[in-house]
């Protein structure tokens, strides 16, 4: 299953929760942030469940936890962090008010490869694109995109981003025609969403996207996802990617020319 599924059943989820705690923006604000790890592999037809609950020792200050298991085996196949920064006044009223939906956060996801706060939200398209990104994905916010709020949803954002993604990785040594070639995959690890402003019907957009970091066996990138007719930017997705041996599943190390070329693209 790609991450769209991922990010749309924890879109699920967070309905779900928000209906039986209580949880709302009149409470703690709007989500500043959601942070999603990628532990294993689901396919059509595995049965999965998401427990949610809030977590105070969070790298937020208040944390919503959501865990995906594989409902079949109990292995964790992904979790999300829902980021809050309600004002610190109101901690102990909080704590109170959510007692009966606490947890422990969880070790397994804790972020790893990208820091935990938004990021890139001052970014113009100029600027950008002076750095080094480009534009790899353009297209039109459709009513089947916008979700209970009245706003375009995680997914359409994601959808945007995972269209386009191919583009960026053509920019690296790990083309199309490169992966075939050694049987790999593209793979994201992590990926934390931040909206800025949001998007209606009839919107449309561009994403422009850079890289901010290259390691042996990862590389980092963010999507900016710009309103196209004004500029504004809607929303940022950070990434940590990697390449894939389809045989055995496992991550392989970048060729020492992808971490040239990456290392002199960077946008941070």
């Amino acid at each position: 299953m790609n991450v769209q599924f991922y990010f749309s059943r924890f879109e699920e989820a967070d309905r779900q929760f928000r209906l039986a705690s209580g949880l709302s923006e009149t409470l703690v604000g709007a989500r500043r942030v959601r942070h999603v790890r990628y532990h294993a592999e689901l396919r059509t037809g595995d049965l999965i469940t998401v427990h949610s609950c809030v977590a105070f020792d969070g790298p937020h200050m208040l944390t919503v936890v959501h865990e995906m298991r594989n409902a079949g085996t109990g292995i964790l196949a992904a979790t999300a962090l829902d980021g809050y920064e309600p004002s610190a006044n109101s901690a102990k009223t909080l704590r109170q008010r959510f007692k009966d939906f606490q947890c422990t956060m969880l070790a397994e996801a804790t972020p790893r490869g990208i820091q935990t706060g938004p990021s890139g939200l001052r970014a113009t398209l100029s600027g950008l694109t002076a750095k080094g990104a480009a534009i790899c994905y353009r297209g039109t916010v459709l009513p089947r995109d916008i979700g209970v709020d009245g706003k375009a949803d995680d997914q359409y954002a994601l959808s945007c981003c995972t269209d386009g993604v191919a583009h960026v990785w053509q920019r690296t040594p790990m083309t199309h025609a490169y992966l075939n070639e050694k049987g790999y995959g593209r793979v994201a690890a992590e990926m934390k969403l931040t909206w800025v402003t949001p998007l209606k019907t009839g919107d449309t957009v561009a994403i422009a996207t850079g890289f901010t970091g290259v390691g042996a066996k990862i590389f980092t990138m963010r999507h900016h996802l710009f309103e196209s007719r004004t500029g504004r930017l809607a929303a940022t997705l950070d990434v940590v990617a990697l390449t894939m041996d389809l045989s055995t599943r496992t991550a392989v190390e970048l060729p020492p020319e992808a971490h040239q070329s990456i290392n002199k693209m960077l946008i941070d």
